[in-house]
């Protein structure tokens, strides 16, 4: 994969190497402009919007308990993720990728639990897990580049 800056210069991504952090924070910029555009982002919205559908039909009395904790912590997955990527240094975006990497891991475990007493069908648990496991997994290898100085 490559990316040309401001019709520069065509740099090949895989040589990070070569690259000074000034010129490695300009080809990310031109890679993705918005927290949108990020893959993780989508998933962590796809598991919200899942975890919504699935405890829509809970019983009334886990409105304040399993209703709202699942449902905020879906939603805290891709705002933590947002607002990681509208943080300035590497310390400020790694912090809130792992806020967002809590919360995912919150939200496995109340879907554990509604799997268990018989609120959600293992297939659906299942699926929205798989979600999750491949949000941690991105958010371990972001978050591991921007600790080593890598963009």
């Amino acid at each position: 994969m490559s990316a040309k800056i401001e019709n520069e210069t065509l740099y090949d991504l895989n040589d990070w190497d070569i690259l000074s952090i000034f010129e490695r924070e300009k080809v990310i910029n031109k890679l993705i402009k918005d927290f949108t555009e990020m893959p993780v982002w989508q998933k962590a919205m796809d598991i919200a919007e899942r975890c919504f559908h699935i405890s829509d039909n809970l019983p009334k009395k886990e409105d304040y308990a399993l209703t709202s904790q699942l449902r905020r912590s879906a939603q805290s997955i891709s705002a933590n993720i947002a607002e990681g990527f509208g943080r300035r240094t590497a310390k400020d975006k790694s912090r809130f990728y792992d806020i967002s990497r809590g919360s995912a891991f919150e939200t496995k475990s109340h879907l554990i639990y509604g799997n268990r007493v018989k609120y959600f069908s293992e297939q659906e648990c299942l699926e929205i897990q798989k979600l999750i496991g491949e949000v941690v997994h991105d958010l371990n290898k972001i978050t591991n580049r921007l600790n080593s100085g890598q963009p």
